[in-house]
């Protein structure tokens, strides 16, 4: 029972539960990208490029000729998808760019608290009374 009520502790730290809610939402940002690098991006990009559909660019290993990526694949034929392989390295590459502006941004705002100057600190009481004393006299 101590076991299980340990378990229940670690569980519910808040790092743990931060750390779960951010491979959540990674997960589903992951979702996004692969969305606009597949639907978005690689159509525009192979209109560009002579209206080449990159998701079915293959090489067939037997010598054989297929006319999709998903004919070589029914026919069991050893195949290598470098057009996939394009798409999830863009997916790679918008990724990996938008964590870097979510650090640069996170990087920037400890870098202005830093540079912020703290509140004076309040002076002795000895200095406080002495500057009463002072303005007492001047009347």
């Amino acid at each position: 029972m101590g076991m299980l009520k340990e378990f229940r502790d670690f569980a519910m730290k808040g790092n743990v539960m931060d750390l779960a809610i951010g491979v959540i939402i990674g997960g589903a940002f992951g979702k996004i990208t692969t969305s606009l690098v597949n639907d978005i991006m690689m159509p525009v990009l192979g209109l560009v490029l002579g209206k080449i559909n990159f998701a079915n660019l293959f090489v067939t290993l037997d010598g054989e000729s297929y006319v999709s990526v998903e004919a070589a694949r029914s026919a069991g034929a050893p195949i290598i998808t470098y057009g996939l392989f394009i798409n999830v390295v863009v997916d790679f590459i918008i990724v990996a760019f938008a964590l870097f502006l979510v650090v640069k941004a996170m990087n920037n705002l400890k870098k202005k608290e830093a540079a912020a100057p703290a509140a004076p600190a309040a002076p002795p009481a000895d200095v406080v009374l002495l500057t009463e004393i002072r303005d007492l006299l001047k009347k």
